[in-house]
């Protein structure tokens, strides 16, 4: 797998610790609406607004047992069980969920173990 930057900007927020808390991946800021693309192929395995703190969130499901969530958007364009291509517009960069303002919140998951996006991505 290759894995591509979902969405270009700076990032604001690096994985690990944030104020004494766990940051399972990173922030990318960008303005609102900015299309937001799939990292790599795979399935929609989450589309939707229920997990506490992610707003508008869709989990993607890739072979080798990678997981890419993107998280804080204004908008999923995809739904589960659809599958997805590498550069495929999914959403749209927001601030829904426990957010400061306009970005992509962006994890990426190995055997639903978090681990850091840039050691995956180009």
């Amino acid at each position: 797998l290759s894995f591509i930057w979902p969405v270009k900007g700076p990032v604001t927020s690096w994985f690990g610790s944030r104020e004494g808390q766990p940051h399972d991946g990173i922030d990318i800021s960008a303005p609102k609406g900015t299309p937001v693309l799939a990292a790599e192929k795979g399935k929609v395995i989450y589309s939707d607004n229920g997990i506490s703190g992610y707003g508008n969130l869709i989990i993607i499901q890739h072979s080798g047992g990678f997981h890419t969530v993107y998280g804080h958007n204004l908008r999923n364009r995809v739904d589960v069980d659809e599958r997805v291509n590498k550069w495929q517009v999914i959403a749209e960069v927001g601030n829904t969920g426990r957010t400061s303002g306009y970005h992509l919140h962006f994890e990426m998951r190995k055997k639903e173990r978090a681990v850091d996006p840039m050691d995956y991505l180009p």
